[in-house]
Order: C-alpha cells, then structure tokens, then sequence
C-alpha cells in the first residue's frame, strides 16, 4: 500500500510551490531599471514627438529614482503604472504598456507559436465579420448600421459591400460606432466613400519615418452603390476611439453627417506595437492625424458630438432626428423626379428628323443616374412610342439613345435594329441587327438564338444574300 504524506507536509508543499510561483512573477529592481531605459529608447527611436519622448524618457527616470515603483512587483501593475506615467507627460491616450502576449515580448518566438497564434488570428477574423455587426432597416426607411471596427480594407471591403447593400434605398442612414474602437486608416477611408459623389480630401497622417504626409481622399469607386445625398447620423461614446473617432471627425469636419451621443475617446496618434522585452510590450504612435479643414485632430480632446446626449439615449434621439430628415429627403427626391419627368417630356417633344438626340440623350444620361429609369425602362418607352403613341422617329431616337447609354446589351440593337426596320431604314437596321447577334455571342447572352432569327428575318426582308 503507498503511503500518503501528512496533510501538514503537503500544506507545507503546497505553500512552497505557491511562494516559488509568486517568486517567478515577481519582478526585481533590475528588472524595472532596464524597462524603463529600453522603453525611454524606443521612444525616442519612434514617437511621433520627438521633444515629448526625451521628457518622457526623463519623467520615467525620475520616478523610478524617487521610489515611485518600488512597491510594485508584478508585471501586470508595473505595465499599468509605466502607461499612468507616459500618459501623463504625453497625454497620448493610444500609448500603453501591456504584458506581451503569453508572456512573449520576442517578435521572434518558436516557429510552432507563432502558426497558432496566425491559426488563431484567422479563425476570429472568419466569425468577427470584418468588424461589422449588425443591418436593418428601421422604421420610416431608416437604415441602421452597428459597426464595432475597422478591419483591414483587403478583408473588409467585400464585407462593407454586403452590409452597405443592405442599406442601398434608405431615406436615412444611422451608423452606430458607439462599441468601435477604430482600426484601419483605408477601411475609414474606404466606408467614407460610400457618402460622397465629389472627390473628397477626408484625412492625412504624418509619419516621423521618412518624414512624410500620407493624404486620404475619398475614392472613386467602391463595390456598391453611393449615398451621397442620404442624411447620416453617427452614434458616439466615449468608448469610440482612433479610427472610428476619425470617421466621426471626418463626416462632421465636411458636413456630411449629424454626430449624436458622448465626447469620443481621444486617439488620433496611429502607430503599433513595439516589444520592450521577454514581458513587456508598448503601443508607441508613430504617427498624428491631420484634419484638411481644420489642420489639427482630436487627441487628447475627443470629437465633440453636435448633439450631446448619453450613449444609451443616442439611438432613440437619432432615429427621431433622422424620422424628419428621411420625410424631407424623400419629399425633395419626389420633387426632383418630377423634375426629372418634366424636362425629359420637353426633350421628347422636341424630337424630329434631322434633329440631334444629343438633348435627349443627356436628359435620359440624368434620369439613370438617379434611378429613375434603366435600360429596360427606356426600352419600354421606345416601344410605347413606337406602337401606342405612334411617334417612330422619336421611338427611334430614344432606342438609339439607349445603345448608347447600354452599349453592352444585345437587346437595346435588337430593339433599335426593330424600329429602324419600321422606318424604312433597312442597311441601318440590319446593321444592328448583327450588333445585336455580336454582343449577345460574345456575352453568352441566353436569346441568342432569337437575335439571330431576327437578322435573319430582316436580311431576307432587306433582300440582302446571306453569305
């Protein structure tokens, strides 16, 4: 039979392994000297101030000689009390000193590490849905938007797409960022785009490495359609931070975007983490935000919301502000296809042989730019000219246009090639005819066969041989 200890032997064991655990995390004089020089260098080796860094780098030692860490004998309170003292000198809310992951401040670390903390990485990047929680469509045609981050734009793009789709036709737009703590500058950037038509200068950012100014201007182009005209509300806590604080600046700075809630954060020093030592590891910023409307940004200070209320209320005092601007924004849209409506009846009324389509172009250009109609809508009308209203030269005239505004689809040539046909233009309908068969083969267009039955039909009715 084995025998047991006595219960006091293992107590006394017990306390021994305990007091050798709490030896091996607690840190020594030493230890503390050498953090605060190595972190003082890497501050003057990356802050974005390098004036600041050097009084930060002072401010450490004196605190350290004075005996404000000699009670501290862990890492977690000693990286605490390391980020209460820079704060303090440099009033950066972005720069903390954390334990390293793991307890690994070594960029390097075991091969088999680092592949399952990129395992890791990804699998929370395929569940995390690029930072984006939440779309639907409130009531009154209010589009709402929960954004808790700003991914990488190569991961986020394709997924801002999809959410912003969602939101495509909304009299009113809410973006809550009141969870966000920011992330990419390009993702930013990026979202921004979907609210502007003109090319806008949004942000830019100095880095100290190279001296040089990187400017953020809304893009051309994203995966979706734009909103520019949309009334935006933006919720704000102060839980918002960094970029998400930059989005908010952004759309307030350009007008473009009603802020309701709390004073942000304070962030907009970007920069990244730096390993200290085996421990330890800082968020240094090597970089500052520079707002082209205003020439400065909000650190240290927050973005300050144009309607002030506390970030549980936000969301009902948004939808009740965008509740009215959706009404007028629907009522101006209504107005502007009446608009729209009329001058496009004066172009067609002006219609006749010999004279340009270039008027009536530009009005249908007009009328598909804000939805008001597409190909097949001005197909329609062709066709309604042509067969009820008996005008074929102004059916001519807008299925022209069409193959113009659509030079893509085989059907716009089928249909002009049609009414050309009527008119007596034969060459000419023939002509498009085989547009027609040549854009639908090269598209694999599905009534390919059909657009050949109809060149076929009008070459015999033409006259003209067939090869």
């Amino acid at each position: 039979m084995k025998k047991q200890l006595p219960h006091f032997l293992l107590l006394l064991l017990a306390l021994g392994w305990l007091t050798s655990l709490a030896a091996q995390d607690a840190i020594n004089a030493e230890f503390k000297s050498s953090t605060i020089e190595q972190l003082s260098q890497l501050l003057n080796d990356h802050y974005v101030f390098p004036e600041v860094a050097e009084k930060t780098g002072a401010h450490l030692r004196r605190q350290l000689k004075a005996g404000a860490f000699d009670k501290i004998n862990d890492v977690k309170a000693f990286a605490d009390a390391l980020t209460t003292e820079v704060q303090s000198v440099n009033h950066d809310k972005h720069m903390r000193v954390r334990p390293a992951p793991d307890g690994k401040g070594d960029p390097e670390g075991p091969p088999e590490k680092m592949l399952e903390n990129q395992l890791l990485r990804l699998a929370r990047q395929q569940t995390d849905m690029a930072g984006f929680r939440e779309a639907k469509r409130l009531d009154g045609n209010i589009g709402y938007l929960d954004l808790r981050g700003f991914a990488g734009r190569l991961r986020g793009a394709p997924v801002a797409d999809r959410y912003m789709g969602l939101l495509a036709g909304s009299d009113a737009i809410i973006i809550d960022l009141r969870k966000n703590g920011g992330g990419d500058p390009a993702m930013v950037q990026y979202l921004c785009s979907y609210f502007f038509e003109e090319k806008t200068h949004l942000n830019s950012l100095y880095w100290r490495e190279g001296d040089r100014t990187e400017e953020f201007w809304t893009l051309d182009a994203v995966g979706g359609e734009k909103m520019p005209d949309v009334p935006l509300f933006v919720l704000t806590s102060n839980f918002t931070f960094s970029g998400a604080e930059e989005f908010s600046y952004n759309m307030q700075t350009r007008k473009r975007a009603t802020l309701v809630g709390e004073t942000t954060g304070g962030g907009a020093n970007p920069g990244g983490m730096f390993p200290v030592n085996a421990d330890l590891a800082v968020f240094i910023p090597t970089g500052r935000a520079i707002n082209p409307v205003t020439q400065t940004n909000w650190e240290g200070k927050g973005v300050v919301p144009d309607v002030k209320t506390t970030a549980e209320e936000a969301l009902n005092k948004a939808i009740e502000l965008a509740a009215d601007a959706a009404a007028k924004y629907r009522a101006a849209m209504a107005q502007a296809r009446k608009n729209l409506i009329g001058d496009l009846m004066e172009q067609l009324s002006k219609v006749k042989p010999g004279v340009s389509e270039e008027p009536l172009f530009e009005q249908l250009k007009n009328c598909c730019a804000t939805g008001l109609l597409d190909e097949m809508g001005i197909n329609g009308m062709g066709y309604a000219y042509l067969m009820e209203f008996k005008k074929p030269e102004t059916a001519e005239a807008i299925f022209k246009c069409n193959t113009r505004l659509f030079p893509e689809s085989a059907n716009v040539y089928d249909s002009y090639a049609e009414t050309l046909l009527a008119n007596g233009k034969k060459a000419e309908a023939v002509a498009n005819y085989k547009k027609a068969v040549s854009v639908a083969e090269a598209n694999g267009d599905p009534n390919t066969d059909m657009f050949r039955a109809n060149l076929k039909a009008a070459e015999d009715k033409a006259a003209i041989k067939r090869p």
